[in-house]
């Protein structure tokens, strides 16, 4: 039988060594036994055994054959010559097979120790926390099942300290701000008009904004978000998106430049599509300097076997360094002079993928940045 096609099926399991291919052919083994103390100790445990079994087997038969046929002379010496050596050879056997067990067990059990003794490090909160990644193979891939739960345990909570912080920031500002107009109007050293009135309305959206996107990930990342979909017009979703930020468009006398090919209605929750749309746009008028463009594409395309429909919006703004690119998706990341609060891009990827799309960026230093995302038709 083909060792090869035996193994061909199976994973690689976590004690053969990476280095080695999988699955394994017969020089692969004969390498990894060569340099594997453990199966050289099988190996020889495997020959003396069938080195006594085979001497016992021959004392055996002499035995039955010098009973069953009376065989004459001295046979209580005749027996002793066979019975002595195997007594002898079946005592150290049983000698080696004690100390193999004894050692077997100790190197399965002193990692199994200190295991225990990590896990309840990590059941008072020491997530960092590591073990070393020895033994046999089953505690070997044990140990190294517990280093990688303690690292997500400890990427998780960092992850948690570091939103905890970010929200505490970002409603901080507006709280401030209407704290100290509404004090300000109390003592009268601010007067009651229009102008601190719509200041504080808008700090209100802010915060409401801030409460509205923090539930949307809330929902996405526990998997309770549902989607309403229906047949949906992509371009007039587009239109629809857009319209809502004109104003802001001529403002700053942006060119939008808009390729939006006639491609099949799609399948999708619009309100939440639009929700990605908005927060694309928002995010390209924010970078895109004054007179400036943003191009908006709109096409059928294949992605593997899947037909898709990707729609891109690109800016003409400053880019992004490439170390940064990886993190642009990250919840409450954005540049220093960014005024948003680091979520519509981490809210957008998880909308898209939520509709079994992907979404990504593309971006230079110096000629903008284009964020692309598709969609399955």
């Amino acid at each position: 039988m083909n060792p090869h096609h035996h193994f061909s099926h199976r994973q690689r399991p976590p004690w053969w060594p990476e280095n080695e291919e999988w699955p394994p052919t017969r020089e692969a083994w004969r390498r990894v036994g060569r340099r594997n103390p453990f199966f050289r100790r099988m190996g020889c445990f495997f020959f003396g055994f069938a080195f006594l079994a085979f001497v016992g087997l021959l004392g055996i038969l002499r035995l039955l054959f010098a009973s069953a046929f009376d065989v004459p002379g001295d046979a209580l010496f005749d027996r002793t010559v066979y019975i002595l050596p195997i007594a002898f050879l079946s005592f150290i056997l049983l000698v080696f097979a004690v100390g193999w067990g004894a050692r077997s067990l100790r190197r399965m059990f002193t990692p199994l120790d200190e295991l225990f003794r990590a896990s309840e490090r990590v059941a008072n909160g020491d997530y960092s926390v590591r073990v070393q990644e020895k033994g046999p193979p089953e505690v070997y891939s044990l140990m190294r099942s517990f280093n990688s739960m303690a690292e997500r345990l400890q990427v998780s909570d960092q992850q948690r300290r570091n939103m905890l912080a970010d929200i505490s920031h970002e409603l901080r500002t507006p709280i401030t701000v209407i704290q100290g107009n509404v004090e300000g109007m109390l003592d009268g050293v601010y007067p009651t008009d229009e102008a601190r009135l719509k200041s504080i309305i808008e700090e209100t959206q802010i915060l409401s904004r801030l409460v509205d996107d923090l539930r949307t990930l809330a929902l996405a990342e526990s998997g309770a978000l549902r989607l309403k979909r229906e047949p949906t017009n992509l371009a007039g979703l587009i239109h629809d998106a857009t319209s809502s930020l004109q104003a802001q468009i001529k403002e700053k006398e942006i060119h939008l430049e808009m390729a939006l090919e006639n491609v099949e209605e799609v399948t999708i929750d619009p309100q939440r599509i639009r929700e990605v749309l908005t927060n694309l746009f928002s995010n390209a008028l924010r970078y895109t300097p004054r007179g400036g463009e943003i191009k908006i594409q709109l096409a059928e395309a294949a992605l593997g076997e899947e037909r898709n429909v990707t729609i891109s919006v690109k800016d003409s703004g400053p880019g992004i360094a490439s170390p940064m690119l990886p993190r642009v998706f990250d919840r409450f990341y954005k540049s220093s002079d960014s005024g948003g609060m680091g979520l519509g891009l981490s809210i957008a990827k998880y909308l898209v993928e939520a509709h079994r799309g992907k979404i990504w960026a593309e971006s230079e230093e110096g000629k903008g940045t284009k964020i692309s995302f598709a969609l399955p038709l």
